[in-house]
């Protein structure tokens, strides 16, 4: 992989990088560009808000507790089979969801996607890896931190763009059916110059640990779906009992396949680095005030404030641009302030909140364009927090843990993203059906702050335990 740039070999790998990345991104796109149409999805399935959460969190559980599982399956068949599959299955389950006729059938498709993008998503970073070993890397990887930045902004304009235009009287369902054109494209290249790459015979599937996790985690955030559909019933709060019970369960379930000689699906060493553990922490209330902060906006603006769909997509756009360029510049200015860049970053989401929850008790009904420029604000300190993070909380994890370690950082990412949609979705709902929609849009921003606060108070405590200055 050294040769010449000129040479066939190296030509090729940079089509490979596109390739994979133009997977990562039609996933990045997903996320995002369902929040701008579950308005309309609402609207015309008849579903109830609980539903609507559900189509985000389900997707996100359904990741978060098989893309480590989806990582050790391209170590045992190859990237290349693994990769392509995921996206065949991807882009299939986008096209159920946009057939879907109904609330709980979509819900059942999103699960279905989410667990195929699991497949899917870690091989493009292991792909990464494995072409650019050598100076080229650094160029790689910033493509790659590019295609997601852009990704969320083309996430929130193809929403706005598509439930607008309504092309061949599609609607919301248009979102869906984007991705099969582009699914089907990215498998026709990938078969054809995607190389193949060892095996590694010695990984092992764990998976009664994540069964369990994805019971534990159902049991815990269902009934926040769907307490109030059900009206709160009693035994909503058992459900919920159990599943931290479940959850709590696994350690000792992983430590039973360890002694049996398997594979567990979280590396145990690992438990035992505080840093490490209370970083963790830091990542989960991060992004529990992550995607649960877009799906409010989004469905604020719609339905509270009846801004458009295409300009309540147009107004994330100058967010997604502050945050693309904090990310940019957030590796060097981490390298001169270290953790501080985190703790400032975290100030600046807190200043974003504060400014969105005194426009919200002074203006009845502020312009997309206010907010946009409010959101600004936020989006800067989003991408100062969201870029260094990966890299300061696998700080301490020793080298021959790294890949167990990244696989735990993305699964506590996503459990926060599907926690936070879950249980500020349910208050903001909650709120919105007995008080005036601003009342619940003012006390989630509060509950989005908390996180962030709770999230830098972690990342203090995790430096003392790593004996940073």
């Amino acid at each position: 992989m050294h040769q010449m740039v000129s040479s066939g070999v190296e030509t090729r790998r940079w089509w490979v990088l596109a390739t994979v990345v133009a997977a990562q991104f039609m996933f990045g796109v997903d996320a995002f560009v369902v929040n701008v149409a579950l308005p309309t999805i609402a609207a015309e399935l008849h579903a109830s808000s609980a539903q609507i959460e559900s189509v985000i969190a389900i997707y996100l559980i359904a990741y978060a507790t098989l893309v480590v599982s989806g990582g050790r399956l391209g170590d045992i068949f190859g990237t290349k089979p693994v990769f392509v599959i995921g996206v065949a299955g991807f882009t299939l389950t986008s096209l159920w969801c946009g057939l879907a006729q109904s609330g709980p059938e979509l819900i059942l498709a999103r699960l279905a996607q989410g667990a195929t993008a699991a497949l899917m998503v870690p091989q493009v970073l292991t792909t990464l890896h494995l072409l650019f070993p050598d100076e080229a890397r650094g160029r790689a990887f910033a493509i790659y931190g590019v295609v997601l930045g852009l990704a969320g902004a083309a996430g929130f304009m193809l929403g706005g763009v598509l439930v607008t235009l309504d092309l061949f009287s599609l609607g919301w369902r248009a979102v869906f059916f984007v991705n099969v054109p582009g699914g089907a494209l990215i498998i026709a290249v990938a078969l054809r110059i995607m190389p193949r790459v060892a095996r590694r015979t010695r990984v092992r599937l764990d998976i009664s640990g994540a069964c369990v996790l994805f019971a534990g985690l159902l049991c815990l955030m269902g009934p926040l779906l769907f307490g109030r559909d059900l009206h709160w019933a009693p035994w909503l709060w058992p459900v919920m009992a159990s599943g931290i019970g479940i959850i709590a369960g696994l350690v000792r379930l992983e430590h039973a396949v360890a002694r049996r000689g398997g594979m567990p699906l979280i590396d145990l060493a690992l438990l035992e680095d505080r840093a490490f553990m209370r970083g963790l922490c830091a990542v989960f209330c991060f992004f529990f005030a992550n995607l649960s902060f877009y799906l409010v906006m989004t469905v604020h603006m719609q339905q509270a404030l009846q801004i458009p769909p295409l300009q309540a997509g147009m107004a994330f756009l100058p967010l997604t641009t502050t945050f693309v360029i904090a990310s940019r510049q957030a590796g060097a200015r981490a390298k001169r302030r270290g953790m501080m860049v985190l703790i400032e970053g975290c100030a600046l989401q807190l200043v974003g909140l504060a400014a969105l929850a005194l426009l919200a008790m002074t203006m009845p009904a502020p312009s997309a364009v206010v907010l946009a420029a409010l959101l600004m604000i936020f989006g800067y300190g989003q991408g100062l927090v969201m870029a260094p993070l990966s890299n300061v909380v696998l700080a301490t994890v020793k080298p021959g843990s790294a890949g167990a370690g990244s696989g735990i950082y993305g699964t506590v990412a996503q459990i926060g993203n599907a926690a936070g949609v879950a249980a500020i979705g349910a208050v903001y709902f909650a709120i919105e059906s007995i008080q005036q929609a601003r009342v619940a849009f003012i006390v989630t921003l509060s509950l989005f702050a908390m996180s962030i606060v709770t999230s830098a108070a972690f990342l203090t405590w995790r430096r003392r335990a790593a004996g940073q200055s």
